[in-house]
Formats: structure tokens, sequence, C-alpha cells
């Protein structure tokens, strides 16, 4: 039967990074945080999440499939994103009498990831951002990503940065609604393509305390965590947007590992303290130390989200200094960019070797990259 076809849409959504981390919620309904962020959105081509939304009336009930296994799709962030995008398809039907009914009907989702999930590489960011811009495609929506980004940060708040390319802004916002607090476009990829990151994957495994947990211990005893928020970052966020539409390497980098670190005391001022960061971790920190020294200036930068893998930054014309100097260590691992050759950096350097080929499993060489892309790939 017709009104029993099957529409559908699919896209391909990127992971973000943080640069200058977002940490902390002052509505953990609305996913509104504490203090404003900014990241570099990564190549799709090595990163992403894809997304297959389907509809059609002979569906029963809404579903979600991730990586082959059913998902809880009642959960409040997942609802909060459909509420939000049926709404706005609601308001298309009523201005036509013509336009098919799909905010009524059931949903089909289905994604997938082309990285270990729940690892502190930014999944749920790439998952949120997919989910809402398929629905937006499938329902034909004329939402910018502006408007798209306050509905994806419901479901998963870095999610609104993942709605843009290049380098991105997040404005905490301060309307108790959340309809100010949205992602923005600092700059394209275009404007500094030349940007490089190493993701150092030091553990595939589900983590201890998850970033929404750990948010909350930490805003609820962190001593450190509202002078983090309230005149640290907002500097930052000024000198950061500056070092990038000046494509000032050293001022990236430094700002770069500064909010890493400062980040992470603040959860290890936590009570009970969090350790998102494990041995491995630190050795990553002093082999980038290491490159820096050597170099003579500060060229490769690394920084640490909710989890224990390393992502070092660092620009395409540096890139035989840092990336060729984990390759001597790590060189028995894939994911290399073709023609990096090893720097030996090694001497007086055994005990962080050891620690890397220990710790390392997996090695990611990407780039910044665009926003979602639409494909007519589609999963389901």
């Amino acid at each position: 039967m017709a009104d029993q076809e099957v529409q559908r849409a699919s896209t391909y959504a990127p992971v973000n990074i943080a640069v200058i981390k977002y940490w902390g919620k002052r509505d953990t309904k609305l996913n509104l945080p504490t203090n404003s962020s900014l990241s570099v959105t990564l190549s799709q081509d090595d990163l992403r999440t894809h997304t297959t939304a389907t509809c059609s009336s002979s569906y029963k009930s809404d579903t979600l499939t991730l990586n082959g296994s059913d998902q809880d799709i009642a959960g409040a962030r997942t609802q909060a994103c459909l509420r939000e995008l049926r709404a706005l398809r609601k308001e298309i039907e009523a201005k036509d009498s013509h336009v098919p009914k799909l905010s009524e009907m059931a949903l089909k989702i289905v994604s997938e990831n082309n990285f270990p999930t729940a690892a502190g590489l930014a999944s749920s960011a790439a998952g949120f951002a997919a989910l809402v811009r398929a629905i937006a495609n499938l329902y034909q929506l004329p939402a910018t990503p502006t408007v798209l980004s306050r509905i994806a940060r419901q479901g998963s708040g870095s999610a609104c940065r993942s709605l843009f390319g290049g380098y991105v802004g997040w404005n905490q916002g301060e309307l108790d609604d959340g309809s100010d607090s949205v992602a923005y476009e600092v700059a394209p990829a275009s404007h500094w393509p030349g940007m490089r990151a190493l993701i150092l994957v030091a553990s595939a495994e589900k983590k201890d305390v998850s970033s929404t947990a750990g948010m909350q211990q930490t805003v609820a005893s962190s001593a450190l965590f509202q002078h983090r928020a309230e005149n640290v970052v907002p500097k930052r966020m000024e000198a950061m947007e500056a070092a990038i539409k000046d494509r000032n390497f050293e001022a990236f980098a430094a700002l770069t590992t500064k909010d890493s670190n400062n980040f992470h005391a603040t959860c290890l001022d936590t009570d009970p303290p969090i350790f998102y960061m494990n041995d491995t971790s630190r050795a990553a920190v002093r082999m980038c130390e290491t490159i820096n020294q050597v170099a003579g200036r500060q060229i490769c930068a690394y920084t640490f989200d909710a989890g224990p893998n390393a992502v070092v930054y660092y620009l395409a014309e540096d890139e035989g200094r840092v990336a060729g100097a984990f390759k001597s260590m790590l060189g028995d691992l894939t994911g290399w960019t073709e023609g990096v050759k090893a720097t030996d950096v090694s001497a007086g350097m055994e005990h962080v070797a050891e620690m890397l080929k220990k710790g390392i499993s997996r090695v990611i060489s990407t780039s910044v990259g665009d926003g979602p892309r639409k494909t007519e790939e589609h999963l389901c």
C-alpha cells in the first residue's frame, strides 16, 4: 500500500575533539553547560557515525540499533531529540495538507560507528549529530545547523559541535530554556587545512565513570571547578578563537595542553577522584614534551577527553617530526599516514617507549574535516 511506503534518509557525521573542554552542566535535563567550549571536527574519512533513519505507517514503534545491537530508544535524551524534530515536521504538515504525515509514523534508526564506542572517542557526539541530521533530512526540515545543534545538544552535549565542520565553538548560553546554548562555526576546515591529529587509542574498553556521572560529581565536589568555569575558560575561549583565526599553532598548542591539564585537574579534585588518564596517557604526554624540546618550539599538542586516549594535534609540515617520532616506538601498529617515516627520539626514553608499546592498541591518523554529509548508502 502507498501509505505503507518506507521513507528513508542517511547521513555521516563526524567526531569532534575539544581543545577547550566542556565539563559540568547547569541543567542536566537540557544538557546546558557550565562553560563554553571549542573543538576541532575530524575527518569523516577516518572517524564517523553512519546513520539511516526510516519511517513508515507499517512500523509499530520507534526502534534504534547501534552496531548491530538494539538500543533503548525510550531514554529521555533520545526522546527529547525525537520530540523536537517531530514538532518541526508537524509545523510543515500543518501548513500543507498534501504533505505526508511523517511525524505521526514510527521511526527505525540504524547506526554504525567505525571506531570504538564509549571509550573516550566522542562516540555519543557523532552518534546524536548523525541521528538528528538524518531525521532532519528524512523530514525535509529547513533547519540550519545552528537550530539542529540545539536539538542534538539535548542528546549529548558535545554532539552540537558535530553539526559543523572545521573549528567549532559551543556557546554556554544564559537563558533557562537553552535556546541560546548552540554551536557556531569559528572557522571552516578550509581556513586552516594543515591541522592534523594523531589518535593513540590507549583503551577500547568502556569507561569506569561515564562523562555524565563524572561531570556531576565534579560540579558537586571540586573546589577547582568553579574557578575553571568562571575565570579560566572564558579567557581561553577568546584566546583560542584568536589563535585559530591567526593560524597561530604555538598559541593553539599551548592553550590546548593547558586546558586538557586543567580539566583533568578538576577530575582529580573530585570526591572521589576520577582517573580518566592512565600510565599510557602520561607516557604520551612525556613523548609530546620531548618532541617539542627537540624541535625547540611547540610543534605538537596533546589533549585528553574523558578517557585515556591521547589526541595529538600538529601541522602537516611537522608530520615527520611528530607522527614520525611516535612511529619510531609504535611502528608495528597500522593506521599511519602513508609515507610517514620513523624519526628516532628514543634516547633516554626507554620507559616511555615501553609504556606506549604496552598500552597503545591502535593508531588513527586524521585531519580537520567537514560537517555531516548526506549519503545514499542506506543501512536499512
